[in-house]
């Protein structure tokens, strides 16, 4: 099976089939479990009986994950080909699906460069200025403060943005970056 890896093009729809692989196995082992016990017994009352109940503890927490890879939506082919040529020298972050206690935010593709932080969504229904806000108090939690952060829903855009960071400067600071790309991997889904 492909290994997902947070950040690459194709990330959320290869996790959602690992989770849902997952979670029909986490289950079928219960279940089987549950069924040998009744048979070898004639009842449920048997030790087999409170393997499975307990084996449906972390079979419950994947079916809650599986919910929330379902709804993930990652960045399509055709808007990865545009933004790719695009790309450049800049580090591409896609398939990124940020949760907060309000709102998710699924961002198709982001760039960190210095105190700059790009991002595109697909979605329509996507709230871009709540997710800024939301991104930029994650961040200064984190001890990162005086970021810039721009989400935009149309590529267009987005793909101007792209070629003015990318034609500027260098940021002289790539560890720091890194530390924000991890920040920003730790907090999405």
């Amino acid at each position: 099976m492909k290994k997902a890896v947070k950040g690459n093009f194709g990330y959320l729809n290869t996790k959602r089939t690992q989770v849902i692989i997952r979670t029909v196995l986490f289950f079928g082992i219960s279940i089987a479990l549950y069924i040998a016990g009744y048979v070898t017994n004639g009842n449920n009352k048997n030790l087999l009986t409170i393997v499975a109940v307990l084996g449906l503890l972390p079979a419950s927490k994947s079916l809650v994950n599986m919910i929330m890879y379902l709804k993930a939506v990652g960045c399509s082919a055709d808007a990865e080909q545009k933004i790719k040529a695009l790309e450049g020298r800049l580090v591409g972050m896609y398939d990124m699906y940020f949760t907060s206690y309000k709102k998710n935010f699924p961002i198709s593709h982001m760039i960190v460069e210095g105190n700059v932080i790009l991002g595109y969504s697909e979605r329509s229904d996507c709230d871009c200025r709540a997710c800024e806000e939301h991104l930029n108090a994650m961040l200064k939690q984190s001890g990162f403060k005086d970021m810039t952060i721009r989400i935009s829903d149309d590529l267009n855009t987005y793909c101007e943005q792209l070629k003015t960071l990318n034609n500027k400067e260098p940021n002289n600071h790539p560890q720091k970056d890194d530390e924000v790309r991890v920040v920003l991997y730790d907090i999405s889904l």
